[in-house]
């Protein structure tokens, strides 16, 4: 009896210290997050409310005028940084429009133009407001002597706006990235090797299956990501990296030295690629099981009966569509034996049948795991087309701006979705389209496919996202994951130096045997001329 007590007194001792062990091991970290607003802060969110239930202590710092960041929050310390100019609160809703009439037709090739030179100011105007930002908090020495003496473990931040990254490296901290987007695009081209012959480049609209004109105009397309590093943010990086750091650099070097890249897609998603040791892949980190709807929600849902229902959003930042289009989509809606969702800020349209609801905002997830949904008509933002993919649930793409049409091209590629551009969109081609998806078995299973394989892994891809900022954590950084290419002049990574060497070498040597060729035959040439 005496040994069965001490077999479970020795057992309870050993299961308390291995718990205690593993709670040590993953808490108590100090992070600094730097985040970028909008729908990059919903990625951000899920972060940091994962590391706070896990023990770590996390303060954010952001603006005043922040629109979704708040100040006050139990999961987290904020710093808010006196209110700089705010200027984009109208422009996505002008964009929006612009690039509506253009995809319709309804606008010159001036319109284009103008459309290009607004997102490059709108994103200049972003990247300084970003480095005044960082500037005040520079400039503030008790806020500065606050933050060295707070020893944060490591800087946590998106570099598509880049001030913490060079906030990062002013308080000579560790650097993890949440990244899909960099101050010059998409964050492959920044770190990994990228050929253009199998690497299509955000915008240009293709697959890894390209034709001798799609590489060229891939490569034509580097030229925007040129311009916008060396004319739209570097400026504004410079200046403040001169201003304020001891070392030589540019924006680019400094992202590229993070220790650690948190990736925001899977290869579910992307197109197979060359990648990098520091690089971790966390696609879909933000999706969850859904959770029971709300009482009334799941009431309307259940009386679609078998037909099922259909759930529409076009994101945070789009308020709705043009009122002939939405006229146009709400008939059609109309029409259909499914219930529909729609999630709309604008006007009512008047052509609103019975069988859908119209919503300010909805359960996106909790929906889309639903037993009974049959669609998703998304504008093909990444949260959104992740959650699709999770969920298993058909797509018909309506891309607006940015990077929705890349998204929603690897969805139709993979048999999971259809695209329909603006410029196609009318009741008739909405309503084909829709019911195809509906109809055709295939998009479900292939949408099932790609969830199974993006639910195969070792670990889910939040935990690994946990899991490497807390290895920063415990080693101080990564920097043994580094390559060394980021510190090579560009003609020194393409070996261009070496080339010029050896092709130096060959032409002295083909010169130097030209020339006793030359040398031997005049002698010959000299001694026959004697002779005679």
């Amino acid at each position: 009896m005496m040994t069965f007590s001490k077999q479970i007194y020795f057992t309870i001792v050993g299961l308390f210290m291995g718990l205690s062990i593993f709670t040590l091991s993953c808490s108590g970290g100090k992070v600094l997050v730097y985040p970028v607003d909008g729908s990059h802060w919903v990625n951000m969110k899920v972060l940091i409310e994962e590391l706070h239930s896990r023990g770590h202590s996390l303060t954010v710092i952001r603006p005043k005028s922040s629109w979704y960041i708040t100040e006050n929050s139990p999961l987290y310390t904020s710093i808010t940084i006196p209110d700089l100019v705010n200027e984009f609160e109208d422009f996505f809703d002008e964009y929006l429009s612009l690039t509506m009439e253009i995809e319709r037709g309804e606008s010159s090739g001036l319109s284009f133009l103008k459309l290009q030179a607004d997102l490059f100011s709108m994103l200049s105007t972003a990247h300084y407001i970003a480095c005044n930002m960082v500037s005040a908090i520079l400039e503030d020495k008790m806020l500065v002597k606050r933050l060295r003496e707070a020893q944060y473990d490591l800087v946590l931040t998106d570099p598509a706006i880049a001030g913490g990254v060079v906030l990062a490296h002013y308080l000579k901290l560790p650097l993890v990235l949440n990244v899909r987007w960099t101050t010059s695009g998409e964050g492959h081209f920044l770190i990994a090797p990228s050929p253009m012959s199998y690497i299509p480049l955000p915008g240009t609209g293709q697959t890894d299956k390209m034709t001798f004109p799609q590489r060229l105009k891939n490569i034509l397309f580097h030229s925007f990501t040129y311009y916008q590093d060396r004319f739209v943010a570097g400026p504004h990086y410079d200046a403040l990296i001169d201003k304020y750091l001891d070392e030589k650099t540019n924006i680019v070097s400094l992202i590229q030295a993070a220790d650690i890249w948190l990736m925001r897609v899977d290869f579910v998603f992307e197109f197979p690629r060359p990648t990098m040791p520091n690089v971790v892949y966390i696609g879909g980190f933000q999706c969850k099981p859904s959770k029971p709807l709300p009482e009334d929600l799941e009431a309307f849902v259940q009386s679609s009966g078998d037909h099922g229902f259909i759930i529409m959003s076009l994101g945070t930042l789009v308020k709705s569509l043009p009122i002939d289009m939405a006229n146009k989509i709400a008939a059609v809606f109309a029409s259909l034996p499914q219930k529909v969702i729609w999630r709309n800020l604008g006007p009512r349209p008047s052509a609103v049948g019975n069988n859908t609801l119209i919503v300010e905002w909805m359960p996106q997830n909790d929906l889309l795991g639903h037993s009974k949904i049959k669609a998703f008509v998304a504008h093909g933002g990444t949260n959104g087309v992740q959650e699709a993919i999770y969920h298993g649930v058909p797509v018909l793409g309506i891309p607006l701006f940015f990077d929705q049409f890349d998204n929603l091209l690897r969805i139709q590629e993979k048999g999971g979705g259809k695209v329909l551009k603006l410029s196609e969109m009318n009741g008739h081609t909405f309503g084909q389209t829709l019911l195809e998806l509906i109809s055709n078995a295939s998009y479900r299973t292939n949408m099932g496919k790609l969830s199974n394989l993006h639910r195969d892994q070792p670990m889910g891809p939040l935990d690994t996202a946990i899991f490497w900022i807390e290895y920063v954590i415990r080693n101080k950084g990564a920097t043994h994951l580094h390559s060394e290419s980021y510190k090579m002049p560009w003609y020194s990574y393409h070996s261009l130096d070496v080339l010029f060497v050896l092709f130096s070498v060959v032409g002295v040597f083909v010169l130097a045997i030209v020339a006793c060729t030359r040398y031997v035959c005049c002698k010959m040439c000299c001694k026959r001329r004697l002779k005679n």
